[in-house]
C-alpha cells in the first residue's frame, strides 16, 4: 500500500508542478533538469525524512545507498536491455563529474561514522547549487539550441496546457499521497525487518530501495522504448545526484547520529564500483550500452540483492 500511494503521488505530484511551472513561463528543458529530476527523487526523499523522524535513521541512509546502487544496474541495466543506450557527451562532461564529486564528499562525509546535522546541511546546500546551477545551464541551451537531445522532454510529465486550479490540485494531492505513502512504507518496512531477522539498515538498502526506485525504473525503460536513450541515462545521473545531496542530507538533518561501519566499508564502495562499471562499459567508439552489458548489470544488482539476505553482515559471512 505505501509503494502504491508513493508511486501514485510522484506521478501526480510531477504532473501538478510541472504544470505549475509551465503555466509562470519555465521552459520545458528547465522544467525537465529540475522539477521532473527532483519528482523522481520525491520518494527517496520522504521515506528518507520520515524514516528518519521516526528514529530509523539507517534506513534512510539504506534508501539513499541503495537507491543509486538500484539505479545503476538494475534500472538502466534493464533500459538496455529494451534499446541500446547511448550516453550523451553533455552527460560525460558536466553531470558524471558532479555524480562522483557528490560521491566523494558524502562518503567523505560518513568516513567517522556520524553524519551530523552541519554536514546533512551542506550537502543539501549541494542540491541547492546543483539545480539552480542545471536550471541556468539548461535555459542558455533552450535558447541557443545546443545540446539538446531530440525529443527531450516532450513526454508526459510537463503538459503542454493545464490550468493552474487542476495543476495546483494535483500538486497538493499528490505530496499527501507522498506523505501518507511513505509514512506507511517506513512503518512496513520496519516491521518487514524485524520479522525477517534483518536490520533496517538492509531493509532499506535492498526492498527499500527498490521500491522508491520504481518511478526512475519506469522512467528510463519507457524513454529506451522511444529510443531517447539520452533521457534514460540522463535520468538516472540526476537521480543519483539528488539521492547523494538530498536524500542523504535527511537524516542528517532530522537525526544526526552514528552510521553502521557497513555503508561506508562495504556499499559506498559498491556503489562506486558499480558507477565506474558504468562508466567504463560506455566508453567505447558510440559510447554505447548494449544489451549483453544490460543483463550484467543486473546480474550485479540480484547478487547484491541476494547476498545481503542471505548475509546481512555480507562480507564478513560465517558457516
Amino acid at each position: 500500500m505505501g509503494f502504491v500511494a508513493l508511486v501514485w503521488g510522484a506521478d501526480r505530484f510531477v504532473y501538478g508542478a510541472a504544470g505549475m511551472a509551465s503555466n509562470w513561463g519555465v521552459s520545458r528543458i528547465v522544467i525537465g533538469l529540475t522539477v521532473v529530476a527532483f519528482g523522481t527523487s520525491a520518494p527517496e526523499m520522504l521515506v528518507s525524512g520520515m524514516a528518519a523522524a521516526a528514529g530509523s535513521g539507517e534506513m534512510g541512509i539504506g534508501n539513499a545507498v541503495g537507491s543509486n546502487l538500484t539505479n545503476v544496474t538494475l534500472v538502466l541495466g534493464a533500459a538496455a536491455i529494451v534499446g541500446v543506450l547511448s550516453i550523451h557527451s553533455r552527460l560525460l562532461v558536466r553531470e558524471i563529474p558532479i555524480l562522483f564529486g557528490a560521491m566523494a564528499v558524502s562518503w567523505w562525509f560518513l568516513w567517522d561514522g556520524e553524519l551530523s546535522r552541519s554536514e546533512g546541511l551542506i550537502l543539501f546546500a549541494g542540491l541547492v547549487a546543483v539545480v539552480g546551477w542545471l536550471g541556468i545551464e539548461g535555459a542558455k541551451e533552450a535558447k541557443s539550441g545546443d545540446d539538446v537531445p531530440a525529443g527531450a522532454f516532450e513526454d508526459d510529465d510537463i503538459p503542454g496546457a493545464l490550468p493552474s486550479g487542476k495543476a495546483l490540485g494535483l500538486f497538493f494531492i499528490g505530496l499527501v499521497f507522498l506523505l501518507a505513502g511513505s509514512r506507511v512504507l517506513v512503518w512496513g518496512a520496519v516491521e518487514l525487518a524485524l520479522s525477517l531477522g534483518v536490520t533496517e539498515l538492509v531493509v532499506g538498502l535492498t526492498v527499500v530501495a527498490l521500491g522508491t526506485s520504481l518511478p526512475e525504473l519506469a522512467a528510463s525503460v519507457a524513454a529506451s522504448r522511444r529510443g531517447e536513450q539520452d533521457i534514460a541515462v540522463g535520468n538516472v545521473v540526476g537521480s543519483n545526484i539528488f539521492n547523494l545531496l538530498g536524500v542523504l542530507a535527511l537524516p542528517g538533518i532530522i537525526a544526526p547520529g552514528r552510521v553502521s561501519a557497513s555503508v561506508v566499508t562495504r556499499d559506498f564502495p559498491l556503489m562506486l564500483g558499480a558507477t565506474l562499471l558504468l562508466l567504463f562499459m560506455a566508453i567505447n567508439e558510440a559510447n554505447e550500452i548494449g544489451r549483453k552489458r544490460g543483463m550484467a548489470l543486473v546480474l550485479v544488482f540480484i547478487l547484491y540483492f541476494v547476498m545481503l539476505f542471505r548475509c546481512p553482515e555480507f562480507p564478513r559471512c560465517s558457516g
